[in-house]
């Protein structure tokens, strides 16, 4: 963490100071950027100001306050300052993550709800049920009947990669080990290096924005890769449409019916599936990597849930989306990874379209807004023991996360992991059916343990924004004698694959 030159106090013209914050401007927070944020949150409260070179970040550390600025006031604090790494240059100010709040933004929202929402998710049910079969089923083959220590991953990669490859061109891979896999990942892995909101000095010193510095050259790269991967992809369902070729209903499919009656450019349609495809493969992969992270440590933790699933399901067959609400610790399970390891610790930044007063403290306009997911994450008040993972918090919860962010009492909310506002993740709903499918089946399946001699890190991890565990192999040990025969009834499609 670096400093330079002391911070600027503005007031309004009534002299409503900014919140209070650090005597310092800083030049970035480099790595770890939740760690100096969440004391700050223990010493200036609720809501604190910090410069970052000449841009003032406004930080939110209380889901009152979240509410209030967010939800209540969200007309005015839903758009996005356009960072230079992220949104201006990797982006192209395109995408649904990166574009300000205005037309174009909620266009391409409502395109995204199309396929996301609860009724559209309920047509996704057989693949993710069956990507969820191969998870299972391929890590067993690599673990060799539990006989060989497993990096899980490129399996929880492809198993997000296929899910977001069958919503959005109707496709899939067959082997964690094709290209495709890897190069997807890459590019996602490669984002959410570059593009941390405290960590790049060239988004808050604008004369580095000039000069050519390697992130600069690598924005760029990234930009031109996502362009060449992505847009190659799409003209491939553009050829089998035009052959005559049937064509299962998917994201692209809709776009190129829908281009000119919505007015998309080549590169709108390119963004929105690059923002569908990046963001769904890297967090939902990212929450498995931590759970299967997590349970070796905790053995009492799968032993409770391994008898809620032996009572509940049984061992003759395994868990399916019908029997979420009979399992309800194994529900308590998912959401205390996505609270412990939320996949954006700072979610992505929201900025504020004109002057405000919150409280007596003056919020500028273009202030940049940032929701502080761990402090909400640790609040002892809300979560006592915050730091321990502990399911049985959410024992009696019976609503699904999607339903928790509309509750009225947001002091009660479940987690913040998919952010707050209008710009809440429009993948929510998406995000929890591949979730639960995946982590209730490997519950069902597997013992975790750790491999001797190599400890699994639970305080470390890889991406400047989104974040995963540190490369790490784990045991897999089938629970009962019927996994083998329920992992391996089904075979692998060989269809519609690259």
């Amino acid at each position: 963490m670096r400093s330079f030159i002391l911070r600027k106090n503005l007031t309004d013209s009534k002299g409503n100071p900014l919140p209070p914050g650090p005597s310092l401007r800083y030049a970035f927070l480099r790595r770890y950027p939740e760690k100096p944020l969440y004391k700050w949150a223990k010493k200036y409260g609720p809501i604190y100001s910090v410069w970052m070179g000449e841009q003032l970040f406004v930080v939110i550390n209380d889901a009152a306050v979240a509410r209030d600025l967010l939800v209540v006031h969200g007309s005015n604090f839903s758009s996005r300052w356009p960072y230079f790494m992220k949104n201006q240059t990797i982006l192209g100010g395109g995408a649904i993550t990166a574009s300000p709040y205005n037309d174009t933004w909620r266009k391409h929202r409502k395109i995204a709800m199309w396929l996301l929402n609860s009724k559209a998710v309920d047509t996704y049910a057989g693949t993710i049920d069956y990507e969820a079969h191969m998870l299972a089923r391929s890590l067993y083959e690599a673990s060799l009947d539990g006989g060989s220590a497993v990096n899980p991953a490129y399996f929880a990669g492809r198993f997000a990669l296929n899910n977001m490859l069958t919503l959005a061109f109707g496709i899939r891979t067959v082997s964690a080990s094709e290209p495709l896999v890897a190069e997807a990942i890459r590019l996602g892995m490669e984002f959410m290096q570059l593009t941390g909101p405290w960590t790049n000095m060239i988004d808050f010193v604008k004369i580095l924005q000039w000069l050519p510095t390697p992130s600069r050259a690598s924005a760029r790269k990234l930009h031109s890769d996502f362009l060449d991967v992505y847009g190659a992809m799409i003209n491939q369902v553009k050829d089998r449409i035009d052959a005559g070729e049937e064509v299962p209903d998917c994201l692209v499919k809709t776009l190129l019916q829908c281009q000119h009656e919505e007015e998309l450019s080549w590169k709108d349609m390119c963004f929105i599936v690059i923002a569908f495809t990046t963001g769904g493969v890297h967090s939902t992969s990212g929450i498995i990597e931590w759970f299967l992270a997590l349970m070796p440590s905790h053995p009492h933790i799968q032993a409770k849930a391994c008898e809620e699933l032996d009572r509940v399901v049984g061992r003759h067959a395994w868990p399916t989306a019908n029997d979420e609400m009979k399992l309800p610790y194994c529900r308590a399970i998912i959401k205390e990874v996505l609270r412990v390891h939320a996949p954006f610790w700072m979610g992505t930044p929201h900025c504020s379209d004109e002057d405000f007063v919150y409280n007596g403290y003056y919020i500028p306009k273009n202030t940049t807004v940032v929701l502080n997911v761990y402090a909400l994450h640790h609040n002892e008040d809300r979560y006592p023991e915050s730091s321990t993972f502990n399911p049985d918090r959410y024992l009696g919860d019976e609503l699904s996360s999607s339903e928790s962010a509309k509750q009225s009492n947001v002091l009660l909310r479940d987690h913040w992991a998919f952010g707050a506002g209008r710009r809440l993740c429009p993948g929510m709903i998406m995000a929890e059916r591949e979730l639960w499918m995946a982590l209730s089946r490997l519950l069902w399946a597997f013992r975790f343990e750790e491999v001797p001699g190599e400890p699994i890190s639970l305080d470390e991890y890889e991406g400047l924004s989104g974040r995963t565990p540190l490369p790490f192999r784990v045991k897999l040990q089938p629970r009962h004698e019927n996994v083998r025969d329920i992992l391996l009834e089904r075979d692998e499609v060989s269809i519609n694959v690259f």
